[in-house]
């Protein structure tokens, strides 16, 4: 899951109008600098998950066609300013696309984009949709990083999430993966549902490193608005269990370490050598840019996201009009706190030079054990990383 949209817009939200007008020709003719990092949202799921509140939309094959398009006119409007080091399909389920339209998307990035720099190119996929065909198609193609949404590997908690995959099928399709050459597959797991005990997530946790991926991630369910969690919440149907959860998490930091895997990120663990590039990125500031219906971008001084609704962006891109729905500015204030919030959430922290600006309140959490100072930087404690959340509104 790409999770970093989700946790930018916790901490910073954003105008709900354009404060200024796009203008993209003019745009393009300012930019100095190539953008390195790609994110292409694929909105089409074949079953909606009631925690997601990603934008997504079930698939139809003649709107899933005109999406294609769109999605391609809109990158060769962008290509002349793009030279990615990384690229990332998120979604929606990317994977759940056919052979014929991998073939047409994958065909037309590469015919628009110069490739020449590509480290790092992920698809999202889930492993209710994992083919041999498929597979052996997106590693010919370049892919060559996996992020499998696995959530779970215990069948109950997994219908509860409405996953339509059971776990010997994501184990079968982590099979497939391997088969087809992938050597970099990140798995992605939930802790904190309800019904999840402290025993099944470590049967979670040890049937994932059974299977040796080179990255893990595990994510806190989150209730989001806008999804069926977040209303049986509100109905009193579902609570969360925060002593539990942080139980989970501590359960997590603590194996995963045992095994080997470097915690670089809050909840993002990894083998020496493969964190995500691509998400690392976005964790210290640099500019990306987003393409297909709700996909952000943040490019200078500007961020900007995409309409939210398909048929509307892909009509509006094929007759050469602007899909953007709000733009605003980046101030170096803006910057700098967004740099302080998601530097602390990383193995990197926050450089000294940097932090001067809530000095006194790092200070203040510092006597409450969530951060401490080092000789050129803050960090997070370990009860620090279970609460960094709360660290992060510090900087807001």
């Amino acid at each position: 899951m790409n999770f970093i949209f989700h946790f930018s817009l916790c901490l910073f939200p954003f105008p709900l109008t354009p404060r200024f007008g796009f203008q993209r020709e003019v745009f393009l003719h300012l930019l100095v600098c190539l953008i390195e990092h790609l994110y292409i949202h694929i909105p089409f799921c074949p079953n909606i998950c009631p925690y997601c509140a990603f934008y997504k939309e079930s698939a139809g094959r003649e709107r899933v066609e005109t999406f294609l398009d769109a999605l391609l006119k809109e990158t060769g409007e962008w290509a002349k300013s793009l030279r990615p080091r990384t690229i990332f399909f998120g979604g929606g389920t990317p994977s759940a696309l056919s052979i014929p339209q991998f073939e047409k998307l994958l065909g037309g990035l590469r015919s628009h984009l110069d490739l020449s720099a590509l480290e790092e190119w992920t698809i999202e996929m889930n492993p209710a949709t994992v083919a041999a065909d498929k597979a052996a198609l997106l590693r010919n193609a370049g892919i060559n990083r996996i992020s499998m949404g696995v959530q779970s590997w215990d069948d109950q908690v997994l219908k509860s999430l409405g996953r339509t995959h059971d776990a010997d099928r994501a184990e079968e399709s982590f099979g497939i993966l391997r088969q087809a050459g992938f050597d970099n597959v990140s798995i992605d797991l939930i802790f904190g549902v309800p019904g999840l005990t402290l025993e099944s997530w470590r049967s979670s946790l040890e049937r994932s490193l059974r299977l040796a991926p080179e990255h893990l991630s595990a994510y806190g369910l989150t209730y989001e608005e806008d999804t069926e969690f977040f209303r049986k919440l509100g109905r009193g149907e579902m609570a969360p269990d925060e002593g539990l959860e942080a139980d989970q998490f501590e359960l997590t930091a603590e194996m995963l370490g045992h095994a080997g895997y470097l915690q670089y990120e809050v909840s993002n663990y990894s083998l020496p050598g493969r964190q995500s590039l691509h998400n690392s990125a976005y964790w210290s500031g640099k500019d990306y840019l987003g393409l297909g219906p709700s996909a952000f971008s943040t490019v200078g001084t500007r961020r900007w996201r995409n309409i939210r609704e398909t048929g509307i962006y892909s009509d509006t891109t094929l007759n050469g009009k602007t899909a953007v729905d709000f733009e605003e500015e980046v101030t170096p204030g803006l910057k700098a706190s967004e740099r302080a919030a998601f530097g602390m959430r990383t193995l990197d922290g926050l450089p000294l030079a940097e932090a001067s600006p809530w000095e006194s309140e790092l200070c203040g959490i510092e006597k409450e054990g969530l951060v401490h100072r080092s000789t050129d930087r803050w960090l997070l404690t370990p009860r620090g990383r279970l609460l960094a959340d709360t660290v992060a509104e510090i900087f807001v």
